[in-house]
């Protein structure tokens, strides 16, 4: 159960790593269809968010990318209310049914056609993103996600900046927010789910770290993006109607 859990927790991060995105909510999915305990399922999920973010966010600040006031902004707005989220209580079948629905919304939020603006004055629409980056922080604690997934193409959609600050806010708020989400999940289950974690999980993290340095690989030298984030959004797509279908 675990070589193939693991080879599947590794395309998840070279997929997702190769979009720009850290993938929390199809590790939380996999560990569910592989039923495992699904108070474990987000803390798992977002340590493996952190584990293939963390390099693109730092990549991102080297070279200049992240538009750190707008950035700041949203992550500013995010981050309590992924916290909060990550406090907040779920029986499983709720927890299981906002997580699969999570995963065929981000699905479909990946086959949006990316359109960022150039140089200029921001639209209007794009001054309204804050606001929306509260809910958005709270279903990422909830359920284990870093949000980036559904924040990314709402930033395209409003024309809020160029592709590759786009692409570097989502790294940093995907960052942020599965910090601050964890650390709600860990005072809403206990320490000691952080150890029965860290022991289960270590393969799959080692496994993500693999997929995630060969998708930053990829998106770099090989594949088209377009290609990518179809496989992407077929791959989330699938998982969220498998965990839908089986709960």
């Amino acid at each position: 159960m675990m070589p193939l859990l693991a080879a599947a927790f590794a395309l998840t991060a070279l997929l997702y790593a190769a979009v720009g995105f850290g993938g929390g909510s199809t590790y939380s999915a996999l560990l569910a269809l592989a039923g495992f305990d699904y108070r474990l399922l987000p803390i798992l999920a977002l340590a493996c968010n952190l584990v293939v973010v963390s390099g693109s966010s730092i990549r991102f600040a080297r070279a200049g990318l992240t538009p750190w006031r707008g950035a700041a902004l949203l992550t500013g707005v995010a981050a309590p209310a992924a916290f909060l989220g990550g406090l907040t209580p779920l029986k499983q079948e709720v927890f299981v049914g906002l997580l699969g629905s999570s995963l065929v919304l981000a699905g479909a939020a990946l086959l949006i056609p990316l359109a960022a603006r150039g140089e200029g004055e921001a639209p209007p629409a794009a001054r309204w993103m804050p606001l929306l980056a509260a809910p958005i922080g709270y279903l990422a604690g909830l359920v284990g996600i870093g949000g980036g997934i559904f924040l990314a193409p709402l930033l395209h959609l409003t024309r809020w900046d160029n592709a590759r600050a786009i692409a570097a806010t989502a790294a940093l708020f995907i960052l942020i927010n599965s910090v601050f989400g964890l650390a709600g999940q860990l005072i809403k289950n206990g320490g000691d789910r952080l150890g029965e974690a860290a022991t289960l999980g270590l393969p799959l993290l080692i496994a993500v770290v693999i997929g995630g340095q060969v998708g930053s690989l990829l998106a770099v030298r090989l594949l088209p993006q377009t290609a990518i984030r179809w496989l992407t959004a077929a791959l989330t797509i699938y998982v969220g109607a498998r965990l839908l279908l089986k709960f």
